[in-house]
Formats: structure tokens, C-alpha cells, sequence
């Protein structure tokens, strides 16, 4: 994948919205899709409505991931649509999290 860009990463996210928060352009982190997970419309709302539970997808890709110079994270979006989330995971569950803006 290797699209780097740079993004403002939330630690231990519970829902979409704990992502929408006014941040200087200082804060924000590079970044690194490894892999792009692609969920259909109903898993990604359960989703995005709680980061915190146990995903077995995070768990498989999991160990693609992780922090250094830039954060090597999955973006998991929406089947058919725009939305998108950048995801560390730890283990089954979201660390860090970011939205994605195109």
C-alpha cells in the first residue's frame, strides 16, 4: 500500500466522534496504510460506534502495524462509500485511531 501522509491520532478512541476534535497542525502524526480493510455498511457503523471492542480483523492484521518514525496502521472504510478510519490496533482492539480525510 505505502501512501504516507500525516493525520491527528486519538489514543483509545471510543466512538467516531472522540475523532472529531479541533487539533494544530503540530499534533498531527505520519502515517503508513499498510493494509485497507473493506466492511460492509452494517459491520462498519458497529464499528465505528465502539473502537474499543474486540475485532478479530484487527487481531489478524495486527501484527502488519505498529509505531516508530510513522504509524503503520489499517484504514478500514465503508463498502461503497468515502468513509474511512486509520486504525493501530492492540491486538483485537483499536489503540489509535484517525479519520481519514480525502
Amino acid at each position: 500500500m505505502s501512501k504516507r501522509a500525516y493525520a491527528f491520532f486519538v489514543k483509545r478512541p471510543r466512538r467516531i466522534e472522540d475523532l472529531m476534535v479541533p487539533h494544530l497542525l503540530e499534533q498531527e502524526y505520519p502515517y503508513e496504510i499498510v493494509k485497507v480493510v473493506t466492511l460492509p455498511a452494517i459491520d462498519y457503523d458497529n464499528f465505528i460506534t465502539d473502537f474499543l471492542a474486540d475485532r478479530q480483523f484487527l487481531e489478524d492484521y495486527a501484527p502488519l502495524c505498529g509505531k516508530g518514525s510513522r504509524i503503520r496502521c489499517l484504514c478500514v472504510r465503508r463498502r461503497g462509500g468515502t468513509d474511512a478510519v486509520l486504525v493501530l490496533p492492540n491486538q483485537a482492539w483499536v489503540d489509535l485511531a484517525a479519520l481519514l480525510c480525502q
